[in-house]
């Protein structure tokens, strides 16, 4: 696995923004990773000028590139209870209905034609639903066991950053789908994932909405600050500025909260420094919290999604037509 650095002019300066270079000050201190127990201390700091938020101490590429290898995804947890039932449950017809109720983080529900490539694929999951909803599929994965599973289901994946990527034609559709926040350089990714677009196309973002009521509700105990991994914090206008410096130009953008990130949350207020979250990979409380938060809880909070205060934001964004070449 590869993990790019830092931009050279913000790698050692930690005060200062990533878009414009002004002064950041810190907003939350003292968090630490409640998923997997991985020993350190961050804390996120935000532009006095346009409200982007970040991580601060930023880890090192080195250091990401062993976390990700160590933790994240298929660097381990496997055939367990909550694997088996998850990977159930999404092969079900009952789960379509249930991201028209709940909310479609991944896409698994758009369709189309063409071709598109999914970004950090992981064991192609997602590939299997967009090629159901009609696209030729490709993916994208730099963790090799994940790539080999989901070549196994009969899917081209490629192992390298993107901007090591050459086609041999453009896609009509890239997906980054809770992929952004953990880009070292945002921007650069969406430039990247702009070169492989034919004209007309679009990519599909999909990330935490630092300006959720949930965050605001659960503090340092939002599910989605998940530290070491999660470097940036977009809400919808900072996402905006990051796509212009890309070239693009949103085309819809919506906010909810699926159940499932509202359930996480509420596993964190159990969580203890140093120890991975049990409560989190539990398929049984999970599943009863999903349940209790869609049925109960989340009608409450319904509005916020109309005021982009839902705890997921989605962005289908455009190459602005100048840029088009």
């Amino acid at each position: 696995m590869k993990i790019h650095q830092y931009p050279e002019r913000y790698g050692s300066t930690p005060r200062l923004c990533y878009l414009y270079g002004h002064d950041c000050q810190p907003v939350l201190s003292g968090l630490y990773d409640d998923r997997f127990g991985i020993p350190g201390d961050y804390n996120i700091l935000r532009c006095r000028c346009c409200s982007l938020e970040q991580i601060w101490p930023r880890p090192s590429a080195e250091k990401l590139e062993e976390l990700y290898e160590r933790n994240y995804n298929w660097g381990g947890e496997h055939n367990t209870a909550y694997t088996r039932i998850r990977e159930r449950f999404v092969s079900l017809a009952l789960y379509r209905l249930w991201l028209e109720w709940d909310g479609d983080v991944c896409f698994h529900l758009r369709r189309g034609a063409g071709r598109l490539l999914d970004v950090g694929c992981n064991e192609g999951r997602g590939l299997v639903f967009y090629t159901q909803n009609g696209f030729q599929v490709e993916g994208l994965e730099i963790n090799e066991r994940a790539a080999a599973v989901a070549r196994r289901k009969g899917f081209t994946v490629h192992t390298m950053p993107l901007q090591e990527l050459s086609p041999g034609e453009p896609y009509g559709v890239v997906v980054l789908s809770n992929v952004l926040e953990h880009a070292p350089d945002p921007v650069a990714m969406l430039r990247e994932a702009r070169r492989v677009l034919r004209p007309g196309g679009e990519v599909w973002i999909s990330c935490p909405n630092s300006s959720s009521r949930l965050r605001r509700i659960f503090g340092r105990h939002w599910v989605q600050w998940h530290v070491p991994f999660h470097l940036w914090h977009f809400s919808p206008q900072t996402l905006r500025e990051v796509l212009a410096r890309a070239d693009f130009q949103p085309v819809e953008v919506q906010t909810f909260t699926p159940a499932l990130w509202l359930a996480a949350s509420v596993c964190n207020l159990f969580s203890r420094r140093g120890q991975a979250n049990r409560w989190m990979r539990s398929a049984p409380v999970m599943a009863g919290l999903m349940l209790l938060s869609r049925g109960f809880f989340l009608p409450l909070l319904a509005r916020t999604n109309g005021e982009t205060a839902g705890d997921c934001l989605t962005v289908i964004a455009r190459p602005k037509p100048e840029t088009l070449s």
